[in-house]
């Protein structure tokens, strides 16, 4: 039999994990653990049931949110290791963008057909509460049918620190001006060890819990995040899995879970800390898996990160427990300050391609994953909102010219 062939060398161990991952069981922080370093036959088995789990979890369809990002400063004092964005005051390319830049980036991007901004920036001794507030109201009162995604758990934190109020009146109140949801991000590891070394000056764990679960008290859902490939070991990553089931066990508020591997080139923590120099292709595909088995049914969705991964692996993560391909961006900057290759803006035609190249039918949603349009047909796809980019061809300058002659003419025909 070509099954037995196939999987002949399988650990009965992890076998027996992935049995019952797929027979809908908790899996234990010993089980991840064990799936986490499979390797050979297992690593291909645990690819293939985190498959067949997402298949049976949320069918076939590939998600993806029309975004724009907005790093509003990048002023930030907090002194994360892994973090090649934050500038002080001082420095020539700090920033702290006006509203009326903010304004122009919006307008930009609803042109560009984005339903969300999504809006963090790094933490400026000189803001307070009120800056958090100004930039929802400004946003939210010029295009009110633009959902915003805005404010870590770090950035909460602050604000609150700042406001006087309690935590569920400080969120109620950024939500009154227009705050729609919040980014899971600031996680990193939950586990205050490791906090120690990547971000000591970063809020604690137990801090991070409780911001998460107020704003979900509150009716105020939260992406999910882990960052990895750093210093971290596999029973971090495990335990922190296993806090977020809990958590959405608990509240309910998480609308997905995002891995996001470390971007090492150009930051203290690899090059002067000692931490590896991110995570293997192996790695990512193996925390995409592990993740869609520990946190089934618990949080349903799980999201790649191209701007990480790269687009060709995103898509291979597809094969392998994911099912959305994250958001377009139009602009990013904390990655690719980092070292990230893989650019700012992957427009929506590219991200239907990319859907479809690994078979799979691409559909627009909302932030809290409610489906806007589906593309189930290549020919009916809307055109593209994109401005035109000019491409410098290379090559015969004789050749490219005739091409460029010859060019109506073969698209008339």
């Amino acid at each position: 039999m070509i099954e037995e062939r196939l999987f002949r060398d399988l650990e009965p161990e992890l076998g027996g994990i992935l049995e019952r991952a797929l027979e809908g069981r908790e899996l234990e922080v010993a089980d991840a653990v064990a799936l986490l370093g499979a390797e050979g036959a297992g690593f291909h088995a645990l690819l293939r049931a985190a498959d067949v789990a997402r298949r049976e979890d949320v069918g076939d369809d590939v998600s993806f949110v029309v975004c724009r990002n907005l790093n509003f400063t990048n002023v930030c004092y907090v002194g994360c290791s892994f973090c090649g964005f934050a500038r002080h005051r001082d420095e020539a390319d700090a920033y702290d963008h006006p509203m009326e830049l903010l304004l122009e980036k919006a307008r930009d991007a609803v042109a560009r057909g984005a339903t969300e901004l999504c809006i963090q920036g790094g933490i400026h001794p000189n803001k307070d509460h009120s800056h958090y507030r100004e930039i929802l109201a400004t946003l939210k009162g010029a295009f009110p049918q633009l959902h915003l995604h805005a404010f870590s758990p770090e950035e909460i934190d602050w604000g609150h620190r700042k406001s006087g109020m309690a935590l569920p009146d400080y969120l109620a109140w950024l939500v009154e001006a227009g705050l729609g949801t919040m980014p899971g991000t600031a996680a990193e590891i939950l586990d205050d060890e490791v906090r120690q070394v990547v971000s000591p000056r970063k809020l604690r764990r137990d801090r991070w819990v409780e911001i998460v679960k107020t704003a979900h008290s509150i009716g105020l859902r939260s992406t999910s995040t882990l960052m990895y490939g750093h210093i971290e070991s596999a029973r971090h990553v495990a335990e922190h899995l296993a806090l977020l089931r809990e958590i959405q066990k608990e509240t309910g508020g998480f609308t997905e879970f995002v891995p996001l591997g470390f971007i090492h080139e150009r930051n203290t923590l690899f090059n002067h800390m000692g931490a590896r120099p991110g995570s293997s292709m192996a790695e990512d595909l193996r925390l995409v898996a592990v993740a869609r088995l520990m946190l089934r049914p618990f949080i349903r969705n799980v999201q790649v990160s191209w701007v990480k991964m790269g687009p060709k692996l995103a898509q291979m993560a597809l094969l392998a427990g994911a099912n959305d391909f994250g958001g377009t961006l139009m602009e990013e900057s904390i990655s690719r300050e980092s070292g990230s290759h893989f650019g700012e803006n992957l427009p929506p035609e590219e991200m239907r391609r990319l859907i479809r190249e690994v078979g799979r039918p691409p559909v627009e949603r909302s932030t809290t994953y409610r489906i806007l349009r589906r593309f189930d047909d290549p020919a009916q796809d809307p055109p593209s909102l994109e401005p035109p980019r000019a491409v410098q061809l290379s090559g015969p300058a004789r050749w490219r010219q005739q091409q460029e002659r010859e060019r109506p003419a073969r698209l008339a025909g």
